[in-house]
This record gives C-alpha cells, sequence and structure tokens, in this order.
C-alpha cells in the first residue's frame, strides 16, 4: 500500500529528508511552544536543512546571532501545527500550499515596500499563481528548482538529445532501462504533458482516463518505479536505467561520479516548484526582525550559498551573478528565465481530484 503522498514538493524534500536521516534536522518541540529567541528577534519555521548560520549572516550582524529555528517535515504537519496554535515570525511554505495557510490565517500579506531585495527578485516567482490575493503577496520567493529527465548521453540516441521531450519515459527503444517516480502527481502530471494537456492538476474524468492508458504502457516498460533517488542514480551509474524522472541534484551527483548524463528541459514543459518565506497572522516577535530575516535570505550572499551548497535556485536574479557558469551549467540552472517560460509550475490539487490521482497510480502499478 502506497503511503499518502504530498503535493510534488518531495520532488525536492527527498534531500531534506536525507539531511534529516542525517540526523541534522527534524527538532522535536511540543507542540504549542514556541521557540526561544535573541530579545527583539526573529523566529523561523522552515524545513529541516535549513538552519544553516549563513543563509542568514546579514541577520546574524544586525541581531547578534541567527534566527531561532523550528524544522517541520511536512506541510500538512507544520500547517496542523500552526492551527493548534504554534506561532514563529516567519513560515517557509511553498507555492502550492499558501491559499490553504492563508485560508486558515496563519499567515498575513507582506509589505513589499518594507523588503530590500524585492526588485531584484524574479518577476515570474513573485507572480506565482496562488501567491498573490486581490493584490497582496502572501509569499516572498526564496528557492525553487525542477523535476525533469536525467539521461545518460552516451547511451540515449540523437533524437532526445536534439529536441527534449518526455517522451522518452514511454518510447519502447528503452524498454526495461526506464525508470519513473512512485509519486501519483509525477506520474499523473508527465503522462498528462505528453498527451499535451497544458494543465496537469485540473485534469477531467475523461482526460484522466486517457493518461491511465498512457500509464498503463509506461508500466511495462520501466525497469522500476523509484522511491529514492538514490536508487535511480545508482541504476544510472551501472548503466541498468538510461532515462528516468529525477531531480536537479541527481545530474550533479551524477557527474561528480563521472557519469555522462545530462539534463533534460523537455519541450512540453519542465516541472517547477517554489517555496518562500511568509509572515505569521500574529508574530510572536518583532515585525521589524522578521522582514530583516527575509531580507538576509533574499539576499545575494544567501543565494549564492543556496546555489552552490544545495544546488538549488534562488529568487534573487543576482545571486546567479555570483556563481561560476560552469557551475550553473552543472546545476542545470543556467537560464532561470528559460526554465520559468517552460516550466509547469507545481499546483494544489484540489483533494476531491488527489484521491483519484492516487487511485489512478495505484491501479497502474496494481495491474488494473
Amino acid at each position: 500500500m502506497h503511503v499518502t503522498r504530498m503535493l510534488d514538493r518531495i520532488d525536492r524534500r527527498a534531500f531534506s529528508n536525507a539531511l534529516a536521516a542525517a540526523g541534522l534536522s527534524l527538532v522535536a518541540m511540543p507542540l504549542l511552544r514556541r521557540p526561544a529567541r535573541a530579545e527583539n528577534g526573529a523566529t523561523l519555521f522552515t524545513w529541516a536543512g535549513y538552519d544553516r548560520p549563513d543563509l542568514f549572516a546579514a541577520y546574524a550582524d544586525t541581531y547578534g546571532g541567527p534566527p531561532a529555528i523550528t524544522i517541520f517535515g511536512q506541510e500538512e504537519e507544520a500547517l496542523q501545527k500552526l492551527r493548534a496554535g504554534f506561532a514563529a515570525d516567519v513560515l517557509h511554505p511553498c507555492t502550492y500550499s499558501v491559499s490553504r495557510w492563508r485560508d486558515a490565517d496563519v499567515i498575513q500579506p507582506v509589505d513589499t515596500g518594507r523588503l530590500a531585495h524585492w526588485g531584484d527578485l524574479f518577476d515570474r516567482l513573485t507572480t506565482v499563481e496562488g501567491t498573490v490575493f486581490d493584490g497582496q503577496h502572501y509569499l516572498v520567493p526564496f528557492d525553487w528548482g525542477n523535476a525533469s529527465v536525467v539521461y545518460r548521453t552516451d547511451i540515449v540516441g540523437e533524437k532526445y538529445q536534439e529536441e527534449n521531450s518526455w517522451e522518452i519515459l514511454y518510447d519502447p527503444e528503452y524498454k526495461g532501462r526506464l525508470a519513473m517516480f512512485d509519486g501519483e502527481t509525477a506520474a499523473v502530471g508527465v503522462a498528462a504533458l505528453v498527451l499535451g494537456y497544458d494543465n496537469p492538476w485540473s485534469l477531467s474524468d475523461e482526460q484522466l482516463a486517457e493518461v491511465q492508458e498512457l500509464m498503463r504502457k509506461q508500466r511495462d516498460l520501466l525497469r522500476f518505479y523509484w522511491t529514492s533517488q538514490t536508487e535511480v542514480q545508482q541504476a544510472m551509474a551501472s548503466g541498468e536505467v538510461v532515462a528516468a524522472y529525477a531531480w536537479n541534484d541527481a545530474v550533479v551527483e551524477l557527474k561528480q561520479q563521472g557519469v555522462p548524463v545530462d539534463y533534460m528541459n523537455p519541450k512540453e514543459g519542465i516541472f517547477t516548484w517554489v517555496c518562500g518565506l511568509a509572515l505569521h497572522s500574529e508574530p510572536p516577535g518583532s515585525l521589524d526582525a522578521a522582514y530583516a530575516l527575509i531580507d538576509s535570505m533574499t539576499s545575494p550572499d544567501s543565494g549564492e550559498i543556496l546555489i552552490q551548497e544545495f544546488g538549488l535556485g534562488h529568487s534573487n536574479r543576482k545571486a546567479f551573478e555570483r556563481v561560476p557558469a560552469e557551475r550553473l551549467e552543472e546545476l542545470a540552472i543556467s537560464s532561470p528565465e528559460a526554465l520559468f517560460e517552460r516550466g509547469v509550475f507545481l499546483k494544489e490539487v484540489e483533494p476531491e481530484l488527489k484521491a483519484k490521482y492516487i487511485a489512478t497510480l495505484e491501479q497502474v502499478q496494481a495491474g488494473i
């Protein structure tokens, strides 16, 4: 039986899970306890792995140290904790969750006029669907990344190297040498793109039936569905798998091992996730400090670290000017605007439809 799956934020959260498994995160705290903070300072409620002091250097210079940090592992977990009364000044949801957090009255609009770096943030990220309501911004973009096809350049033919396409994951030529992520949003979403549906997050029953038929054909071509990206990286390194759904960091890991791979920017669109910083509706600390923390995290200094050390995209365009071109190429994020233009941004799937997506994948995997 499949565990309950979150919207494709897990397209990058294996990274956080790996950090947590290494003992770097997931701090256990009483449900309603507020994190300790320096006097007049701010608190941060964020994902595992984002508690590195160098992400908050400018803030620390002003407030004498980094913010007090509480970690969450899942956005649903975080939302339920906030609903129960937990409070931190700055929160770190992803775009497809903002509307639910707003409806729960745990976040408030951000005064972008108070942000030092707002004008340097990528315009496409500041207006992602589901983050602006009645002209008010509820999220300041911070980090972003992609999900696409990683492939062996020494094995995959010129056809897909000349024109990148998700179709490779459904091509009988590579039967038994393909891998797909074991997540309903990914499996349904990719098939929908291949079939030409431009909004994979809102399929009709008729469209979903066509998607399921294509997924059945793919199932018979796959080497396996994967749940750990390490699994697919090992298979690609050995040549057992030649193309697979994967995240940006898979390309980096494999290239560091000397494996000849590249990352696609599919003609149908590349999946793009965006997460950011929000203000609690009733901040327990200093609002000035909260804005200072957001400024610190959206600065080019913080962005350089996020790109170089985390392998993720940052919202500040000036951060990319600080990173060597070869490093950006290695991470497959050398042209952010081009990625955004083709990007299929992850959106919240309505609960009733999401249940159908989950059932669709489970039926396919069960051979139904």
